[in-house]
């Protein structure tokens, strides 16, 4: 297992009808997630999350990855050097 890391993913869901697979990813992954801020931005019909995670590398890549390959969905993530 690699070193642990905290960072910060951001989530831009432009699909609506992606929320509930997203939805689900996150509540996979929920071990890792420190906090999590969506804000949904009526104006232009997309919604953004912003979570904040604990992980090593293969399982922050495994939530990035899973959330990435839902159509309508961009990720991405900063991530520190490891502790």
């Amino acid at each position: 297992m690699s070193d642990k890391r905290l960072g910060v993913i951001g989530i831009v869901v432009e699909n609506r009808d992606a929320v509930p697979q997203v939805n689900q990813v996150l509540s996979n992954h929920a071990s890792m997630i420190i906090g999590r801020m969506g804000l949904p931005y009526r104006q232009k019909d997309l919604a953004v999350i912003a979570l904040i995670v604990d992980g090593n590398t293969d399982e922050l890549g495994a939530l990035t990855g899973k959330l990435g390959n839902i159509s309508g969905v961009t990720v991405k993530s900063a991530l520190t050097k490891g502790s």
